[in-house]
């Protein structure tokens, strides 16, 4: 497959704005779901040299293609990938009292099993960081449809990026092929979102790309975990702030609408 100048350009700026978050904040890391997403970025952060950690949460309930990602990975890249877990009593209490898959029975608990297990051991993960990555995008659905490139984590204080929130499905996964980037085998079976085994299926042709996530709840619209703040907690980026991504903002707003992927 030909590669545009209007790709290699794109990509050009995305090297330069993480290597200008990196710059800007010296504890920055990506926190990766290893989604295709994810693993763009990561190939973007070593291929920049960008001072930026990579790190990915073990829930324990992980499909098994998903964990050999992470060896994979540090493989490919030669990368060392710090992987966080759960507190084990903490979530051996939760199962003795309401059962492995309890989070079949209730939105309540299916929260609260996300929270042991997922949004937890993040906030051990961004303890002490300036500034966290993410691979979230406005085309995953509703829920983010408005997510904006950077942000401010109000609830820990620190700055969050989210550099491919305007980037399209053609976008990513024209990137993952132009570098042979490791991805996850499930995408290639129907699942385009991918979390917890027990809480993940494959979509049906016409269904919304995250209508496998927890697809036995009633759909209000909205469904997340909680790794991912409420909008109330986002608050607009502090004038004072470093701002690393104004130039590449600016630079990816004029791309789209150049359209050389077929849009975001």
């Amino acid at each position: 497959m030909s590669t545009t100048v209007d790709e290699v350009a794109l990509e050009g700026d995305l090297a330069q704005c993480l290597a200008g978050i990196g710059r800007c904040f010296a504890r920055a890391a990506l926190a990766s779901s290893l989604s295709v997403e994810d693993m763009v970025l990561t190939h973007a952060i070593v291929a920049a040299d960008a001072p930026i950690d990579v790190f990915v949460i073990d829930t324990g309930r992980l499909h098994a293609e998903t964990r050999a990602l992470i060896e994979r990975t540090r493989v490919r890249y030669g990368r060392e990938l710090q992987v966080i877990r759960p507190d084990a009593q903490q979530v051996d209490a939760y199962v003795a009292e309401h059962g492995l898959n309890s989070f079949y029975e209730s939105v309540a608990l299916r929260h609260r099993c996300c929270e042991l297990r997922k949004v937890e051991p993040l906030q051990r993960a961004l303890a002490g960081r300036d500034a966290w990555l993410t691979g979230q995008r406005r085309a995953h659905g509703p829920e983010r449809a408005s997510l904006a490139l950077e942000e401010s984590d109000a609830a820990r204080g620190i700055a969050k990026f989210n550099p491919l929130a305007l980037w399209s499905d053609e976008a990513v996964w024209a990137f993952a092929r132009r570098h042979d980037v490791p991805v996850n085998p499930l995408h290639a079976r129907g699942y385009p979102s991918i979390g917890c085994e027990p809480c993940t299926r494959a979509i049906k042709p016409g269904e919304p790309m995250r209508a496998g996530r927890w697809w036995w709840e009633a759909d209000g619209g909205k469904k997340e975990c909680g790794l991912h703040l409420p909008a109330a907690s986002v608050t607009p980026v502090p004038a004072e702030r470093p701002r690393p991504l104004d130039g590449y903002v600016a630079q990816l707003t004029r791309r789209l609408k150049e359209d050389p992927w077929g849009g975001a």
